[in-house]
C-alpha cells in the first residue's frame, strides 16, 4: 500500500522543490544566541523568538542543572499520577503571579495548552469567537471542541459583514458575532485572540475586546506566547501593554520563547477554571511532566524579570532602532512596535522565489533570517520576518542593516 502514497507524497515535494517553497532545515552548530554557527560559519541571528536573550543565560543553564541534580531528569508520569513536584507548584504559582491572575497549570507546550483550553469549557450550547489570523494552535483548540464557532474578520472591532473581494466570502466584525451568539441563547461566550500575531507582529486591541466581552457577557481568552516576559511596562504581556490587566479572563503562553526558549507552557486564569483544567484537560492528563531541567530554569526567568525591566527595556530600543533604520532604507515593512519586524515582498514579481532568494543571500553576508512563503502565511504576504532580541548589540543591528541594504540594491527591491 505504501508505493502509492510514496509516488504521490514524492510528486507533491517535487512540487514543493520546484515552486522553491519545500522547508529546507538549516542545522546550527552552536547554542542559540544572537550569534550562532551554521555550516561552521559565525553568524548573527535574527529569526529566533529568543527575546530577551535568555535562551542561553548562564543563570538558567545553572538553574538547569541544579534541578537535575535535585529532582532527576525526569519523573515518567503525568502529574495527577505521580509526576507533581514541588517545584512544578512553586513554577505555577509564580507564573500566575507575573500574569496577575489567580492559578495556573503547565504543559509540556502552548500548542498543548492551547490543544486543551476549549473542550472541557465549551460544548455545544456555547460559542467560541475567534480571530481569522490567530495561530495554528488556537484553530487546532477550537476544532475539539463542540462548541459553536464565530470567526471575525482579523481586528475588526464592527458590527458588520462584508465580502472580502479577495475570496468572495462573507467576513464579519467582532461585534455582529457576538450579536448573532447572543440570538442563538448562547450559554457562555468566549473570545478567543492572539495577543501578538506572530507573522504581522500586530498587537491585539484588547481594550475594545474587552470592552466589548463586557457588553455581551463573554469571556476572553489570549494567547500570549509572543509577549510574555516584554511586553508592557514590567513585560507582563499584552494585557500589561493594553490596560486591561484583571479584565482577561484565559491567558496561554509559552515557555519556549522569551521566558527562557526551552519548552513548556500553561493556562493561567480563575482558579476554578483551572481547577477543572486539572480534572478535565487531555493534553494534562496524557502527557508526561515538564522536566525538572525546564521548570527550575523557568523558575530562574522569572526571578530575574520580576527583579528589573533591564532586557525588555533594551529590546524596546533595539527594536525601535532596527525598524527605523529599515523604514528609512526603503525597505516595505509591517509598522509596528514588536519585535517581530516583517519584511514584505508582496508587491514584486515572483515574490516567494525572490524572498527565498533574499534570505539566502543574507547568509552569506552573515545575517540569519528566514523567508515565509504560502501555505504559513497567505499568497502574495512573503515576507522575511525578522525578531530583533536584547542580546542583539547595536553593532549587531548595524550589521544586518547594511547587509539588507546591499542585498537590497543587488535584488533591486530598492
Amino acid at each position: 500500500m505504501y508505493s502509492k502514497m510514496k509516488e504521490f507524497l514524492k510528486s507533491e515535494l517535487d512540487t514543493l522543490l520546484e515552486q522553491k517553497l519545500y522547508k529546507h532545515e538549516r542545522i546550527i552548530e552552536s547554542p542559540q544566541a544572537a550569534e550562532i554557527t551554521v555550516n561552521g560559519k559565525n553568524v548573527l541571528n535574527f529569526c529566533a523568538n529568543n527575546y530577551l536573550g535568555l535562551s542561553s543565560h548562564p543563570e538558567l543553564i545553572k538553574a538547569a542543572h541544579e534541578m537535575i541534580d535535585e529532582r532527576g531528569f525526569g519523573l515518567s508520569s503525568v502529574r495527577f499520577i505521580c509526576g507533581t513536584q514541588d517545584i512544578h507548584k512553586t513554577l505555577e504559582k509564580k507564573v500566575a503571579d507575573f500574569l496577575g491572575l489567580e492559578d495556573s497549570i503547565l504543559f509540556c507546550s502552548a500548542f498543548d495548552a492551547n490543544g486543551a483550553v476549549f473542550e472541557p469549557l465549551f460544548g455545544s450550547e456555547d460559542a467560541i469567537i475567534t480571530d481569522a489570523l490567530n495561530h495554528a494552535s488556537i484553530i487546532d483548540g477550537i476544532r475539539l471542541s463542540k462548541a459553536q464557532r464565530w470567526v471575525y474578520k482579523h481586528a475588526d472591532m464592527r458590527n458588520i459583514e462584508e465580502e472580502d473581494p479577495a475570496t468572495g466570502k462573507m467576513l464579519k466584525g467582532l461585534e455582529k458575532c457576538l450579536i448573532e451568539a447572543n440570538e442563538k441563547n448562547c450559554r457562555f461566550k468566549v473570545i478567543a485572540t492572539d495577543g501578538v500575531f506572530s507573522m504581522d507582529g500586530d498587537i491585539a486591541n484588547l481594550k475594545d475586546i474587552c470592552d466589548l466581552a463586557d457588553k455581551y457577557d463573554a469571556l476572553v481568552m489570549v494567547d500570549d506566547s509572543h509577549s510574555s516576559g516584554f511586553m508592557g511596562k514590567t513585560g507582563r504581556g499584552t494585557h500589561e501593554y493594553r490596560d486591561v490587566m484583571g479584565r482577561v479572563d484565559i491567558i496561554t503562553t509559552t515557555f519556549g520563547k522569551a521566558l527562557g526558549g526551552a519548552s513548556g507552557g500553561c493556562i493561567a486564569g480563575h482558579q476554578e477554571i483551572i481547577d477543572w483544567m486539572r480534572n478535565k484537560a487531555r493534553p494534562y492528563l496524557f502527557s508526561n511532566t515538564l522536566a525538572p531541567s525546564v521548570v527550575g530554569a523557568t523558575i530562574k526567568c522569572l526571578d530575574i524579570l520580576t527583579a528589573s525591566t533591564y532586557l525588555r527595556d533594551k529590546l524596546e530600543e533595539n527594536t525601535k532602532k532596527f525598524r527605523k533604520e529599515m523604514t528609512e532604507a526603503g525597505f516595505d515593512i509591517i509598522p509596528g512596535e514588536h519585535p517581530i519586524t516583517p519584511i514584505m515582498f508582496g508587491k514584486y514579481d515572483n515574490c516567494s522565489a525572490l524572498a527565498v532568494e533574499f534570505a539566502n543571500k543574507m547568509l552569506e553576508e552573515g545575517i540569519y533570517v528566514i523567508a515565509f512563503s504560502f501555505p504559513v502565511v497567505p499568497k502574495g504576504k512573503d515576507r522575511i520576518r525578522v525578531q530583533i532580541s536584547a542580546a542583539h548589540e547595536p553593532e549587531h543591528i548595524d550589521k544586518a542593516v547594511k547587509a539588507f541594504i546591499k542585498v537590497g540594491k543587488e535584488l533591486k527591491m530598492i
